[in-house]
C-alpha cells in the first residue's frame, strides 16, 4: 500500500474512533451531584424511581459542587445537580451549562457544641462567624471551626459568609491557626470530624438531620439570608462538550421538576425526621427573590 493509502486508512480509523468516543450512550445518564443530595439518601430514591420510569441506567458521582462542575467541564457526566448559584452562573457563562432548572431548597445551619464556647446562639450568620473568628484567633478554650474546604457549594457559601463578615478568606481564615480545620471531604464526613472535635461547622439541614442521631452537635444559628440553599439541575452543553447525552439530561430535568417528583421530594424525610429535608420549588415563588430561578418551564425535547 502506498504512503497516501496508509494515511487514508489511518485518518479513517481516527475518524471512527472520535465518532465512537463522542457518541452518547442513549441508555445511560451520568450525573455529578452534591454530596448533600447523596448523603441524605434522597438521590438513591430518585435514581431508583427514574430508572424504573425510563429504563435508563443512571450513574451517579457524588462530589462537592465545584468538583461536580469540573467533572462536567471534562465531559465525564451529562448533567449536574448542584447548590451554589455563583458557581452555577460561572459554569453557564462559560458555555458549559444549559437548561438550568431549580427544583428544591433547604437551609444551611451553623451547628456546634451545646456548650457554645464562642457564644453564637441565635446570632446572625455574619455575627456568628465574627464571634468564632475572634474567639478562635484569641485561643479561647474549646473554640474550633471545621470547614469542608473542598470548593463545594457549602464551602463556597461559607467563604461568602466570611467575606460578608469582613474577612479575606485566603489571607485571614485559611491557615490562621489550629482553631480552623479543613477536611477536604463531603458534608457527612465533615460533620463527623466536627463532632469528634466538638467544633462548629456550616451544614445543610438535610445532611445534619440525616446524621443527627450520630452527633452531639446542635443547631445554633438557623436564620439569615445567607443560609438559603437552592438546588438546581443543569445539563452539559453538547456544543461545548461532545458526547453528552443531552436528550436524557433534558428528560431527567423535566422529570425532577414535575409535580409528582416534587411531591415526593417534599415528603422525603418527614416520616423519619418529622420534617422534610428539602422543600420543592414551584412557580411563581421560584422566579422571585430570594430564589430568582426557573422551576416550572419544561426543557424542550426532540419530538
Amino acid at each position: 500500500m502506498s504512503l497516501a493509502g496508509i494515511m487514508v486508512v489511518l485518518l479513517a480509523a481516527c475518524a471512527v474512533s472520535v465518532t465512537a468516543q463522542e457518541a452518547a450512550d442513549p441508555g445511560v445518564l451520568r450525573i455529578a451531584t452534591t454530596t448533600s443530595l447523596y448523603d441524605t439518601g434522597l438521590l438513591d430514591q430518585l435514581e431508583t424511581m427514574y430508572e424504573n420510569t425510563s429504563g435508563v441506567d443512571v450513574q451517579i458521582t457524588a462530589q462537592g459542587t465545584g468538583q461536580s462542575l469540573d467533572t462536567a467541564r471534562r465531559g465525564d457526566v451529562d448533567m449536574v445537580l448542584v447548590h451554589s448559584p455563583s458557581l452555577e452562573q460561572q459554569f453557564i457563562d462559560e458555555g458549559y451549562g444549559i437548561n438550568e432548572r431549580c427544583f428544591a431548597y433547604n437551609n444551611f445551619l451553623i451547628v456546634g457544641p451545646e456548650s457554645d464556647p464562642a457564644g453564637i446562639a441565635n446570632m446572625t450568620p455574619v455575627e456568628a462567624f465574627q464571634a468564632v473568628y475572634t474567639a478562635g484567633t484569641n485561643n479561647t478554650p474549646g473554640v474550633a471551626f471545621v470547614s469542608r474546604g473542598d470548593e463545594s457549594g457549602t464551602h463556597t457559601r461559607e467563604k461568602e459568609i466570611w467575606t460578608a463578615a469582613g474577612y479575606n478568606y485566603t489571607q485571614e481564615i485559611q491557615d490562621s491557626g489550629n482553631w480552623y480545620l479543613e477536611t477536604g471531604s463531603g458534608m457527612g464526613e465533615t460533620l463527623t470530624v466536627a463532632n469528634q472535635k466538638n467544633a462548629y461547622t456550616l451544614s445543610d439541614i438535610g445532611t445534619f438531620l440525616a446524621f443527627e442521631k450520630q452527633l452531639n452537635l446542635i443547631p445554633l444559628v438557623t436564620e439569615g439570608d445567607q443560609l438559603l440553599n437552592r438546588y438546581s439541575a443543569i445539563a452539559v452543553n453538547p456544543e461545548k462538550v461532545p458526547g453528552v447525552n443531552i436528550n436524557e439530561a433534558n428528560n431527567f430535568t423535566n422529570w425532577i421538576t414535575s409535580n409528582d417528583t416534587k411531591e415526593f421530594i417534599g415528603n422525603f424525610g418527614v416520616e423519619e425526621f418529622g420534617q422534610p429535608l428539602f422543600v420543592p420549588l414551584y412557580a411563581p415563588e421560584c422566579t422571585e427573590p430570594p430564589f430568582n430561578c426557573t422551576c416550572a418551564e419544561p426543557v424542550p425535547t426532540p419530538a
